[in-house]
């Protein structure tokens, strides 16, 4: 099973561009990634830049508009993610808990969605491309 660890730092939603972490939290981080890694279950981790560095694009009226961070409406923000392949739940759930995250931080752990998990039509549906499959 595939589970994405979604990091959802406090207070990140109003950082400038170019902030950068504490590098002792880094040290802690990577430390934490080389569990992961040495567990055999880390498939990717990645950080990523603030929202004022981003842009979203919506569809409301039915067309694209874009919209430079950062965004005022913003509340939670990810600023990055693990993608795992572990047994079960509660063992994407026990490794979040060990996260050397701050106080502030929240982690949301999501199931990828596997297409074997589908109705058999929307399987055929989607048939035809299968991204990153060879």
């Amino acid at each position: 099973m595939r589970f994405m660890m979604l990091m959802i730092p406090g207070g990140y939603n109003d950082a400038t561009p170019g902030t950068m972490p504490d590098p002792a939290e880094v040290t802690k981080m990577m430390a934490y990634n080389q569990a992961l890694n040495d567990a055999g279950i880390l498939l990717s981790a990645d950080g990523l830049h603030p929202p004022s560095m981003g842009a979203r694009v919506s569809f409301a009226d039915g067309t694209a508009t874009v919209h430079d961070g950062p965004f005022a409406e913003a509340k939670e923000v990810l600023g990055g993610y693990w993608m795992l392949q572990v047994r079960s739940r509660a063992e994407a759930i026990e490794w979040a808990r060990r996260c050397p995250a701050r106080p502030e931080d929240v982690i949301e752990i999501r199931q990828v969605q596997d297409i074997s998990e589908f109705p058999e039509d929307i399987q055929r549906a989607a048939a035809d491309l299968q991204l990153g499959k060879d």
